[in-house]
């Protein structure tokens, strides 16, 4: 049950402990979640977007290796500003010293999946700092590009729904094998009515073109599906799977089509495309880059 005090979302869960095979070679030594986007980590876009969605309360679920990075990340680093500063590199360090405390307004706790059982797995390790309260669930390696953070923008529908929301992006057929995707009843601008879920589906069975980004909120009867999941044929517990059932079951769920853009990072390519997209349109790397480009006859 959900308490009427609870409207607001303010907990949220990050699942990052996954072993990023897709990412390999190079995620046997870099997290994917800090890998950059532009001039910035994975990682970092979605703190700003927790941030300003007005999350108080973020719960990492890690494995050994990215609890370092992101401890490391988060804390002040005294031995590099005082290096910054006796090379009088002062613009870097304010950059550094802003860092330091853009999330001070957060709590952050941390959670060890031993074993990679999935993403249902990871966030059912969660579930004792969340309690009987409604809480995003949010996946770094999808950023969104939007006036209005995508993680308030399902707030907003869930003030009124009071019931899981996931967010939506239309994609093109050809690429909905690799994701999630929902069909269901129109009920408003934006907003569906989800009546089945796909996780995954094979080229040309995609029940339509509503994908699943990683941008959620689920409420607590989710865990009670989650601990009663059966593992997959890859021996884990799938969050998307385990959406499907609660739908099929008459759970009530809503899915909204997110303003903005998605930039996908979950694979290479995607993340290439996502980094050109973002390097190219920006104001201080674009025309630079651009220029180069054309010069190397490039574009």
């Amino acid at each position: 049950m959900i308490h009427s005090t609870s409207l607001r979302v303010t907990k949220a869960i990050v699942p990052i402990a996954g072993l990023a095979t897709r990412f390999l070679p190079i995620s046997k030594v870099v997290s994917k979640e800090f890998l950059p986007l532009a001039d910035k980590p994975l990682i970092h876009y979605a703190l700003e977007e927790m941030r300003d969605s007005k999350v108080t309360h973020v719960i990492f679920v890690v494995d050994a290796r990215n609890l370092r990075f992101l401890s490391e990340y988060l804390k002040r680093s005294p031995s590099l500003e005082k290096f910054l500063e006796d090379r009088k590199n002062t613009q870097t360090l304010e950059e550094l010293r802003a860092l330091s405390h853009a999330f001070e307004g957060i709590s952050f706790s941390f959670v060890q999946q031993t074993k990679p059982l999935g993403e249902g797995h990871a966030i059912l390790q969660a579930q004792k700092f969340i309690g009987d309260e409604p809480c995003f669930v949010l996946s770094p390696d999808d950023v969104i590009e939007s006036k209005v953070p995508g993680l308030a923008q399902l707030a907003k529908i869930f003030a009124t729904a009071q019931c899981p929301v996931t967010g939506l992006f239309q994609l093109p057929e050809e690429q909905l094998h690799a994701y999630g995707v929902c069909e269901g009843e129109q009920i408003a601008r934006r907003l569906t009515k989800i009546r089945k879920i796909v996780e995954k589906p094979e080229p040309g069975t995609a029940p339509s073109n509503l994908a699943m980004p990683g941008r959620r909120i689920i409420t607590p009867d989710v865990f009670y599906y989650l601990k009663k999941a059966r593992p997959n044929t890859r021996g884990e517990i799938s969050f998307g799977e385990t959406l499907g059932e609660m739908v099929k079951e008459g759970k009530v769920m809503y899915g909204y089509e997110l303003e903005g853009r998605w930039l996908e990072c979950g694979n290479k390519k995607a993340w290439m495309r996502s980094n050109l997209y973002l390097m190219l349109s920006s104001q201080e790397f674009g025309q630079e880059l651009k220029a180069f480009l054309k010069t190397e006859h490039l574009i």
